[in-house]
């Protein structure tokens, strides 16, 4: 508990004291937002803004965490770790591609196959290694079966070693390539994609710390046994996500409109791979989809205005998609825009983890 408590609170501190210094760093260098001429005409003043913001979000979950580790004298986990590994990796991705638009003013930088290729190399590394590490339980961090709320009888394992190990990394990829672009395409208002990650990585706090209490492996109650999680190291899943709620916190004092700095691919797909990581390894990856409600709708708004475009031959559902930037041109003003959709997305968070306690109340006995 006082990891958790460090974690969160050391990773708020660097953000928030730490992210002027950085803005005046990354201005030196050049690192200024390049704003699409197609866009809102109010989004042009934002032109120049720093940007790759999420290397100061990176930065600062990493080293809380581990400070927030040693300090409190616990051991160090495979499953944590884990998650800073795609947090880490995707950052890396999403800086090469903020690299290229800062560099070439544009704002195209990776190519989509490129920047998709290492979303997928990074999942896969992800996905093997979770399989690897089993504790004295036996438990590996990640499990080869699908998962809701807690894992379903589907096991890919169930068709064999090689064909169920590779099919579990492609299905690992798919959620990760989903979740990392799915906040990339949120991040497009100031605060938006910050703000609604708090929510829903917020929400992992209170999913590991409870499976930690109603762990099969001691803290449960012998007459709540038949409903514990076999999940390893849930509370160390609680910690890290502590440290990024944190982080992302002191961040949005800076990131909140007007902007002084943007979190960039850097962030954006850095966020989006520890929330897949954390879904996974939690065995709560489809439950992902209530939780992560709110970049669903984002992402699913830019997949339906794209379908339509093309069948219609050049109509379109929505002035501009992703769908934020729809309600921009109907004269909502952005933090308006913002703090409506964070309403959204807080209340799908809710259903999420009301529907995961509502399934530990709700579980009977065998």
């Amino acid at each position: 508990m006082r990891a958790l408590l460090m974690a969160g609170a050391f990773s708020l501190c660097f953000t928030l004291f730490l992210t002027p210094l950085f803005i005046r760093l990354f201005k030196k260098l050049g690192w200024g937002q390049f704003i699409r001429d197609d866009g809102p005409q109010s989004h042009h003043a934002k032109r120049g803004t720093a940007t790759m913001g999420g290397i100061i979000l990176i930065l600062g979950t990493v080293l809380s965490f581990f400070a927030a580790k040693l300090l409190a004298g616990e051991p160090f986990t495979a499953t944590p770790l884990l998650v800073l590994f795609m947090m880490v990796g995707l950052g890396l991705v999403g800086f090469l591609d903020d690299f290229l638009k800062t560099r070439n003013q544009r704002s195209l930088g990776l190519g989509g196959w490129q920047k998709i290729a290492g979303q997928v190399i990074v999942a896969g590394v992800f996905a093997y290694l979770s399989l690897q590490f089993p504790n004295q339980n036996g438990l590996t961090p990640a499990s080869t079966h699908i998962s809701f709320i807690r894992d379903t009888p589907l096991d890919f394992m169930a068709l064999g070693g090689v064909v169920g190990i590779a099919l579990f990394i492609v299905w690992i990829c798919l959620i990760v390539a989903a979740t990392s672009n799915s906040v990339n395409v949120t991040d497009g208002l100031d605060g938006l994609a910050t703000g609604s990650s708090i929510l829903a990585i917020g929400s992992f706090i209170v999913i590991g710390f409870w499976q930690f209490n109603q762990s099969c492996f001691g803290g449960t109650d012998a007459a709540d046994a038949y409903r514990c999680y076999e999940i390893r190291d849930p509370l160390d899943l609680a910690v890290v996500s502590a440290a990024i709620v944190g982080g992302l916190i002191g961040f949005l004092w800076w990131n909140t409109s007007p902007a002084k700095i943007f979190l960039g691919d850097t962030g954006s797909l850095a966020i989006g791979g520890a929330l897949a990581a954390l879904a996974i390894l939690s065995q709560t990856e489809l439950l992902l989809i209530l939780i992560g409600g709110l970049f669903v709708i984002e992402a699913g708004s830019v997949i339906v205005q794209r379908a339509y475009f093309k069948i219609t031959k050049g109509q379109r559902i929505f002035l501009m998609s992703p769908i934020h930037h729809h309600f921009e041109l109907k004269g909502w003003a952005e933090v308006t825009v913002v703090v409506r959709f964070w309403i959204i997305g807080g209340l799908l968070v809710s259903a999420g983890v009301g529907a995961f306690y509502l399934e530990w109340l709700s579980a009977v006995p065998n």
